[in-house]
């Protein structure tokens, strides 16, 4: 195995920006578990999320993700792809920072309307004018995702293992999140 991860690697960001895909990516590099936190979110409430929102309501879903974040922080070190809305939560980003390392997946507003914007599993998107929804929370959460210890921007040209590799050379930096005993994939 080339790398040993020390940490737990949280991917946190816009809906939209590649966080499960990237995830899985990356997970499969370093050998270590991929988990969707929103997955585990569903199976544990036996229920979709968009099901969740339309019946409990907002605050009843970020309960239990936090319930689930602390759960899945607490095992071994993977790689855990978070909802948009994980990251927001001053909570969560102390069990982050206590537990783990979150890596911000930054991207442009237009790409991420270019990715969800056919989508009809976004509970927050489905609103009259959903692109200005979106640009609302990408201007609000920004600030926030910015306090992450770690940040790799994605890019419109980049395939999923480009961002992957991308990530990967990030975390090769922080000898305390991965120890690297080979060289890291080029740019």
């Amino acid at each position: 195995m080339p790398h040993k991860l020390k940490k737990t690697i949280v991917l946190v960001g816009m809906m939209g920006a590649g966080k499960t895909a990237v995830g899985t990516a990356l997970a499969r590099k370093l050998g270590v578990r991929f988990i969707d936190q929103d997955d585990e979110i569903e199976a544990a409430a036996n229920s979709t999320i968009a099901e969740i929102f339309r019946d409990y309501g907002e605050r009843f879903f970020r309960e239990k993700e936090t319930k689930v974040l602390s759960r899945l922080l607490s095992g071994v070190p993977c790689v855990l792809s978070t909802g948009g809305g994980a990251y927001l939560s001053e909570r969560n980003r102390e069990l982050i920072a206590e537990h783990a390392a979150a890596v911000w997946l930054k991207a442009e507003l237009n790409l991420l309307w270019a990715r969800v914007r056919h989508r009809t599993t976004r509970p927050l998107l489905q609103t009259e004018n959903p692109f200005q929804t979106l640009k609302t929370l990408y201007e609000a959460r920004e600030p926030i995702y910015a306090l992450a210890p770690i940040h790799v921007e994605t890019q419109a040209s980049y395939s999923v293992e480009d961002t992957a590799n991308e990530v990967l050379r990030a975390l090769a930096c922080h000898p305390e999140i991965l120890q690297v005993s080979q060289h890291v994939p080029p740019r």
